[in-house]
């Protein structure tokens, strides 16, 4: 289980840009859980999640995982467990890399890596089933170099690529926001058929309500670093787009836009 608890955020404290994102925030995701959050710029989406990573500090408050205050766990030991998918289809990849050498990376992420051969080309099969399971006919395209590939191609690669090793959580940081709606759609599904599969406990931030709403078993939405709304199992099922945008704009007309 994850949880946030107690969580204040400011950001430049003591000058005249001072901005209070969390004030005593929590939340708790447990194991297994596919939570979609949605919510407008600024309502404390994506900060949230680089709490969760380590990548931004707090002013108060724990993050604890499975009971473990990891509060003082740098970001870079948090990623041995956490994947992350980035909005940019360029981060989280070498596009000077072969799709070999960026999945053999990725096969590595948590291991000691000596003076031994950072690519195991015994893994090759592996990785082309791996692609092939995407149908996205990537599988004989090892030799590729990862920036010659489309967009969703390459966020393609990449999802695949953050969940190759054990993970506590997947985080998806409007993964499918660069991506033209046909391959944003064939991301999602991709997106949620790994999931399922690898049993996954996953966070996605998206500006898509649809999205929010069709994928996932429980819809949080954020404002002003607050939840707002919480719907899980048949709630969650009940709700429909219409039913979050009405909410969505009735707090942007309360907040004047």
């Amino acid at each position: 289980m994850l949880e946030l608890k107690h969580i204040t955020k400011i950001y430049n404290p003591g000058t005249v840009t001072e901005t209070c994102v969390f004030n005593d925030f929590n939340l708790a995701v447990d194991n297994g859980s596919f939570v979609s959050v949605v919510g407008s710029n600024g309502s404390g989406k994506t900060s949230m999640l680089n709490i969760i990573c380590g990548n931004i500090p707090i002013s108060q408050g724990k993050v604890v995982i499975n009971g473990v205050n990891i509060n003082s766990q740098k970001d870079f030991r948090r990623y041995r467990t956490i994947g992350r998918v980035y909005q940019d289809p360029a981060m989280g990849t070498c596009p000077d890399l072969t799709i070999l050498e960026n999945m053999s990376l990725a096969d590595n992420k948590g291991k000691r890596f000596g003076l031994s051969r950072g690519i195991n080309r015994r893994r090759a099969p592996f990785y082309k089933e791996q692609l092939a399971a995407l149908n996205l006919g990537l599988e004989d395209k090892l030799s590729v170099k990862m920036g010659s590939l489309s967009g969703g191609q390459r966020q393609a690669v990449a999802l695949l690529m953050a969940t190759m090793t054990s993970l506590d959580f997947l985080i998806l940081d409007e993964h499918t926001a660069a991506l033209d709606p046909k391959t944003a759609d064939t991301i999602m599904g991709l997106t949620d058929k790994i999931i399922r599969e690898k049993k996954l406990t996953a966070i996605m931030v998206t500006h898509n309500l649809r999205y929010a709403v069709e994928y996932g078993d429980r819809l949080i939405m954020m404002d002003k670093g607050q939840v707002v709304i919480d719907k899980s199992g048949e709630e969650k099922k009940a709700l429909t787009v219409d039913d979050v945008l009405h909410v969505f704009n009735t707090i942007s007309i309360e907040c004047g836009n």
